[in-house]
């Protein structure tokens, strides 16, 4: 059971990125949301099990006003305020989503972005931030509400991939 999940998610890491266009350099990994390169305040933190608290991203220190970047290729499915805060999410080709919070949207839903597009600026007011301000960059499997929830980082391009032994 565990080698078939780890096939399946290997699987759609290793999909193609076909619904929008992207780097000539696209290996279907993530780029930074921020340049240059950030600190990372805080790490992914998964509960378990997945309705109980957790941190379901990682903090980036950011700059207020700072751009944001997509980092994949995809379609925006939202911009705009969700719970009192300015929050824009990406659809990807495989079935990743992203989201980016607190930004002030410069896309609009429905719109397709490039690896590296600006989609807004970073705005001040993530909760629990260590940092003077902070963005707020999840990443999630599949619709909304069934998600599993994963660690952005270890989608990055710049994370070298490890194939451990199952035993």
């Amino acid at each position: 059971m565990r080698m078939v999940a780890v096939l399946m998610f290997l699987a759609l890491l290793m999909t193609p990125a076909v619904a929008a266009p992207a780097r000539a350099d696209d290996d279907g990994r993530l780029d930074w949301p921020l340049r240059p390169r950030p600190a990372v305040v805080r790490t992914f933190d998964a509960p378990t099990p997945n309705w109980q608290r957790g941190h379901r991203g990682v903090d980036l220190a950011v700059a207020p006003g700072q751009s944001v970047y997509a980092a994949q290729a995809g379609t925006v499915v939202f911009a705009g305020n969700l719970a009192g805060r300015p929050l824009v999410s990406i659809a990807h080709p495989g079935g990743l989503r992203t989201s980016y919070e607190p930004v002030a949207p410069s896309v609009r839903s429905g719109q397709r972005v490039h690896t590296g597009t600006v989609i807004g600026e970073a705005e001040v007011g993530h909760p629990g931030c260590a940092a003077a301000a902070c963005l707020h960059w999840g990443a999630m499997w599949g619709p909304a509400s069934r998600a599993d929830y994963v660690d952005p980082l270890g989608l990055l391009g710049t994370t070298p991939v490890r194939l451990l032994p199952l035993r």
